[in-house]
């Protein structure tokens, strides 16, 4: 937690190897998730800029539209999508 609220992006790769080599499964996954995706990762920690909020509402979208799947219209969606913000 400490990397990413402090934006500590040069201690980023000795912590992803650490967690890479450590001997929790569900951790060693993490990080290879991580490695996946380095340069998104690095980057993340390197600018204040995020698109969390957006990702946030299209999530929150998508959810309620599978919730209704098949029940209504658009008209009632937009309705719930505004009750739910």
């Amino acid at each position: 937690m400490q990397l990413l609220r402090q934006r500590q992006a040069d201690d980023f790769d000795d912590w992803l190897l650490k967690a890479a080599r450590c001997a929790l499964k569900p951790l060693q996954m993490f990080a290879k998730g991580l490695f996946d995706d380095y340069a998104a990762v690095k980057a993340s920690l390197m600018t204040e800029v995020s698109n969390g909020p957006v990702e946030g509402l299209n999530n929150k979208l998508k959810m309620l539209k599978r919730q209704m799947y098949g029940r209504a219209n658009l008209e009632l969606l937009a309705k719930r999508f505004i009750m739910a913000a």
